[in-house]
């Protein structure tokens, strides 16, 4: 029998945290909308803004552990 191997399922085509410019891009834009969230929505609730920029800070951890891989 051939060995069908499904595309993209090799290591190098992984985007890798190892990379400072990936890890610049992910906390430039983190930055952004977080800045950007407090100042369209949240400008003078502190708990508020507090609790959405943790929400943010998860989303934003999720989807590093989720599609960026760690080697």
């Amino acid at each position: 029998m051939e060995n069908k191997e499904r595309p993209f399922t090799n290591e190098s085509t992984f985007i890798t945290m190892n990379s400072p410019y990936v890890i610049a891009v992910v906390v430039v834009l983190l930055v952004a909308v977080i800045v950007a969230v407090d100042i369209l929505f949240f400008r003078n609730l502190f708990w508020e803004r507090l609790m959405a920029n943790i929400g943010i800070v998860l989303v934003f951890a999720a989807f590093a552990l989720r599609f960026l891989r760690h080697s």
